[in-house]
């Protein structure tokens, strides 16, 4: 399954962003997805999954309440719906799918995205 991640940018604290993931396999709709990030010089940390269809989702602490994972099956696609965005979530967002159950362990997931960069500047 090839990945396509899109929609990062650079905002201000405060603003908003949706990213999408397109898949190009419609075995897709079959695999749980999950939303990562990695800032420089740290570790890569999950922060949603969404279930494969989509009924279940979980987000970490950090991002709880401001991010909200979706995904339509039809057309193939997952998004991130970031909002409140603050600077530290300045990291570059990857987008992964896996068979199974969704997790926020970035070292399930067997296929990924290019990354793309969101910067949130104060």
């Amino acid at each position: 399954v090839q990945l396509q991640a899109s929609g990062g940018g650079s905002v201000q604290t405060g603003d908003l962003l949706r990213l999408s993931c397109a898949a190009s396999d419609p075995r897709f709709k079959d695999y749980a997805v999950g939303w990562f990030r990695q800032a420089p010089g740290k570790e890569r940390e999950g922060v949603s999954c969404i279930s494969s269809i989509g009924g279940r989702t979980h987000y970490p602490d950090s991002v709880k309440g401001r991010f909200t994972i979706s995904r339509d099956n039809a057309k193939s696609t997952a998004y991130l719906q970031m909002n409140n965005l603050k600077p530290e979530d300045t990291a570059v967002y990857y987008c992964a799918t896996k068979a199974g159950t969704m997790t926020l362990r970035w070292d399930e997931y067997d296929y990924w995205g290019q990354g793309t960069q969101v910067t949130v500047s104060s």
